[in-house]
């Protein structure tokens, strides 16, 4: 039986990013780019997808921050996803060790939010009309 949510959903996608990489750049890009492979699928069953570096990394930049090894990264990356969670409908869980993913989807638990870990768990969207 195929599952459907009634409207499109924005759904976080979280796993790793910072974790393993020592803070090296291209591991970073690396981990981003993964993070984002899952956006198309998400969107393509109907929803909207949002990494929480999407946002958090251009906030970082704003406040002068030059990444996510700064001194100011505490209190812009964790926050950022905390906030954003506020305005979530679900979270997808990649996976891969992360302390701020747990905690992304501790967050979402708390607030009774879907957790989930594939993208095939993710119910499509019923479409809307045109």
């Amino acid at each position: 039986m195929t599952t459907t949510a009634a409207r499109p959903l924005l759904i976080l996608i979280a796993g790793p990013y910072r974790s393993g990489t020592g803070d090296d750049p291209d591991l970073l890009a690396a981990n981003l780019r993964r993070l984002e492979e899952a956006a198309w699928p998400v969107f393509a069953r109907g929803h909207v997808p949002v990494i929480g570096e999407w946002i958090a990394l251009p906030v970082l930049r704003g406040a002068g921050g030059d990444g996510p090894a700064h001194p100011l990264a505490e209190q812009v990356m964790y926050p950022t996803a905390q906030r954003l969670l506020e305005h979530c409908d679900a979270v997808l869980r990649l996976p891969g060790a992360s302390r701020g993913a747990d905690q992304d989807v501790a967050i979402a638990q708390r607030r009774g939010l879907p957790v989930y870990h594939r993208v095939e768990d993710v119910p499509a969207a019923t479409p809307l009309p045109v």
